[in-house]
C-alpha cells in the first residue's frame, strides 16, 4: 500500500484514529450537498467512510467536490474527528468517526454509469456487461471475499497433511462418454484437436502410480454441457487423490476439510460424523441421490397397506407390479382446491399420471376424493407409515418404481419451499455411498458407467462384472450439501486386469481402450497403488456458504444463458486467416457473440 494513495483503508478507521491525518483513496459512492457542506461516502475494498467537505475550510477541494459524479476515483487527505452523539451512524462500521476533508484529488472521473449499484431487478445480462462496476456492490465483493478465504482454508488444510499442490494439463485428449468436450484444433496437426479437460482425472491417477502419494489441485475444468443455477461451462474444482486408502480415509477428509471452512467462514461447528446414506436407502426414503436433510417429509412405501383398496388407481399399479407411495406435509391441510390442482399439475410434469391426496384436518375430519374408496384399516396404515398428524397433507403417488420415485423426489423440496419448512440458518451434511457400478443404456443397448469407467467396484462383487454387471455396487461416493451434489469422488481401479474387465462390460475392446487409454494402461501394467479421491466443487460451496442458489452469483466474470458472456462478447467470430492456419473451414456464416448487434 502506497502512502502516496493511503494511510488507512476506509473501513478501517475508528475512534482510536480521531485527530490522526490520514490518506485516503477509493470509489464515490454517494454524493450529498447540505447546503454547502458536501458528504462523501468514500469505500474501498475495507469498507466506507464518510468524508466531510466544508468550503471554509478548502475551497479548491469543495469545488471538485461539487463537480463529482458517484463511483469517481479520489484521493483525500484530512483529519480524522469522531462525530457527535446525534450523529453517530450505528448501522456502519466507521459510524463513529469522519474525515474532514483538507485536499481532493480526482484519479478518475466516472461517466453517467449505466446503472447505480443498489438499483434492484437490474438485468443480467447489463450486470455482467458492466462486470467491473457490479463487483462493486458490498455484496459481491463478500462473495469474491469469502472465495478467496475458503481456496486459501483449503490449501492450508491440505498442506498441513502433506498434501503437495501439483498442475496437470489443460490441452489434453478428448475421451468418450460424459459430457462433451471443449475441442481445441491444433494448427501444427491439421485436422487433429486437442480437448479442454473435465476433469484431471487420469493425471491424478498417474501422479498416484507416480508414487506422489497425496496430490491436491484448485483446478478449471469444461464442460460442453446446458448451463442450469449449479452449473456453467467452465468451473473450479478442488482436486484431491490420495495413494493407499480406503474409502472412510477419503470420506473423513472431506468431513474435516468442510468442518473447517464452516468454522473459518461462517464460525459455525458442524456435528460430526456426517451421515453416511447408502444410493438405495437415499433414493427411497427422499426420491433423490443428493436429498437435502434439513427437513423430514420422507417417502413412505403404503403398497402393502393398500394392495386391496377400492380406489382404483392404486389397486392398478399394485397388479402390474408399481408401487404406491407417499409422504406427509405439516400444515398442508389448508391447502385450496386451486393449489392443489396446481400440485396435480406440478406431478404430470414430472412424468406422473397425477397426485392424490388425503387431507388430516385438525378436526379428526379425513378430507379427500379418494377417501370414500378406502377403509379405516387403510387409512390408519397410510397415516402410520408417513406419520401424518393432524394439520397434514398425504400426498400419494401411484405408477412404477421410476416414476413414483421422480414424481415425489421433486415433490418434497417443492412443498418445503412452499411451507417455510427450511431453516436458514443450518446446513445439513451427507455421504451418499454404494452407487451401482453401471447404468444400462436403453437407447444404444449397452452397460455404460454411473460415475465414470475408472472407479473401481466393490471387492466382492467383482466376481458379478460379467454375469450380472446391475448388480455392481461402486466405490463412488458424493458429498450432498443441502440438496446440492458439492464433490464426487471413488476409489479407483489400480489393476489393469480389473480395468480391463470393466472397460469390456462397457463395449470397450482391448484395441478401443489401447487406443484411447493406452498411457494409463502403461502405468497400470507397471504397478500401481491403491488409491482414490475426491473433487469438491469451489463454486458450488461458496454458492453454499453464501446463501444465494446460483453459481453466477459466486463466481467473478459467469457465462449467462447459451454460454454467452455479455462482458467480451463471446462467443465470436474469429478472422478467416486464423481459421486458415487451422485448416478449418466453416460451412455456414458464424453467429455473432454475445456482445454483437
Amino acid at each position: 500500500m502506497s502512502a502516496a494513495y493511503r494511510t488507512d483503508g476506509c473501513g478501517t478507521l475508528d475512534v482510536a484514529r480521531a485527530g490522526a491525518a490520514v490518506t485516503l483513496s477509493g470509489f464515490v459512492g454517494r454524493l450529498r450537498d447540505h447546503g454547502g457542506l458536501i458528504f462523501i461516502d468514500l469505500r474501498d475494498r475495507s469498507g466506507l467512510v464518510q468524508v466531510v467537505v466544508d468550503p471554509s475550510d478548502t475551497p479548491e477541494a469543495h469545488a471538485a467536490a461539487g463537480a463529482l459524479r458517484v463511483e469517481s476515483v479520489v484521493r483525500v487527505t484530512g483529519t480524522v474527528v469522531e462525530r457527535s452523539a446525534e450523529t453517530v451512524n450505528p448501522r456502519l462500521a466507521t459510524g463513529r468517526i469522519e474525515v474532514r476533508c483538507e485536499a481532493l484529488d480526482v484519479l478518475a472521473a466516472a461517466d453517467p454509469l449505466p446503472f447505480q449499484l443498489d438499483d434492484e431487478n437490474v438485468d443480467e445480462a447489463l450486470r455482467i456487461r458492466h462486470r467491473a462496476l457490479d463487483l462493486r456492490r458490498p455484496e459481491m465483493t463478500e462473495r469474491l471475499r469469502v472465495r478467496s478465504l475458503v481456496t486459501r482454508t483449503m490449501r492450508r488444510f491440505l498442506e498441513e497433511r502433506g498434501f503437495w499442490d501439483l498442475e496437470t494439463p489443460v490441452l489434453t485428449k478428448s475421451t468418450p462418454e460424459g459430457a462433451r468436450d471443449f475441442l481445441v484444433p491444433a494448427r501444427l496437426e491439421p485436422g487433429a484437436f486437442y480437448a479442454l479437460p473435465q476433469s484431471p482425472q487420469l493425471f491424478k491417477q498417474l501422479y498416484m502410480m507416480a508414487g506422489l502419494e497425496r496430490y491436491y489441485q484448485i483446478a478449471r475444468c469444461f464442460r460442453d454441457e446446458a448451463q442450469r443455477a449449479d452449473r456453467q461451462l467452465e468451473f473450479t474444482q478442488l482436486d484431491v487423490e490420495m495413494a493407499f486408502v480406503e474409502r472412510e480415509d477419503v470420506l473423513a477428509l472431506t468431513e474435516e476439510l468442510y468442518c473447517e471452512i464452516w468454522r473459518e467462514v461462517k464460525g459455525v461447528e458442524l456435528a460430526r460424523p456426517f451421515p453416511r446414506l447408502p444410493y438405495d436407502e437415499a433414493v427411497r426414503r427422499y426420491g433423490s441421490d443428493k436429498p437435502d436433510l434439513r427437513y423430514g417429509l420422507e417417502i413412505a412405501d403404503v403398497t402393502e397397506a393398500v394392495a386391496g383398496s377400492g380406489f382404483a388407481v392404486f389397486a392398478r399399479a399394485v397388479a402390474s407390479g408399481g408401487r404406491v407411495r407417499a409422504l406427509a406435509c405439516p400444515g398442508a391441510a389448508t391447502l385450496t382446491r386451486r393449489e392443489l390442482d396446481d400440485l396435480q399439475a406440478f406431478a404430470r410434469e414430472w412424468g406422473g399420471q397425477g397426485l392424490a391426496y388425503l387431507l388430516f384436518e385438525d378436526s379428526g375430519d379425513v378430507r379427500s376424493p379418494i377417501a370414500k374408496f378406502l377403509t379405516g384399516e387403510e387409512l390408519d396404515g397410510i397415516r402410520a407409515a408417513t406419520g401424518a398428524g393432524p394439520g397434514s397433507a398425504v400426498f400419494l403417488a401411484a405408477d412404477t418404481e421410476a416414476v413414483v420415485v421422480r414424481v415425489l423426489g421433486a415433490l418434497r423440496p417443492h412443498l418445503a419451499a412452499r411451507f417455510s419448512l427450511v431453516d436458514p440458518g443450518r446446513d445439513a451434511m451427507a455421504f451418499v455411498v454404494d452407487f451401482p457400478l453401471f447404468a444400462w443404456n436403453e437407447d444404444e443397448r449397452r452397460w455404460e458407467a454411473e460415475h465414470h469407467m475408472f472407479t473401481a467396484p466393490r471387492r466382492e462383487h467383482e466376481d458379478l462384472l460379467e454375469t450380472d454387471p446391475g448388480a455392481v455396487l461402486s466405490e463412488s461416493y458424493d458429498f450432498v450439501v443441502n440438496g446440492h451434489e458439492v464433490a464426487s469422488g471413488s476409489l479407483r481401479i489400480h489393476r489393469a486386469d480389473l480395468q480391463q474387465r470393466v472397460f469390456d462390460t462397457v463395449g470397450f475392446s482391448a484395441e478401443d481402450a489401447e487406443e484411447r487409454f493406452g498411457f494409463l494402461l502403461r502405468a497400470l501394467r507397471l504397478g500401481a497403488p491403491p488409491h482414490g479421491g475426491i473433487a469438491p466443487g469451489l463454486d458450488r460451496t461458496v454458492m453454499l456458504l453464501c446463501g444465494t442458489d446460483n453459481i453466477r452469483d459466486v463466481i467473478a466474470f459467469p457465462k449467462i444463458a447459451g454460454g454467452l458472456d455479455p462482458l467480451t462478447g463471446a462467443p465470436g467470430a474469429v478472422d478467416p486467416g486464423q481459421l486458415r492456419d487451422l485448416g478449418l473451414e466453416l460451412r455456414a456464416p458464424a453467429r455473432g457473440g454475445a456482445g454483437a448487434t
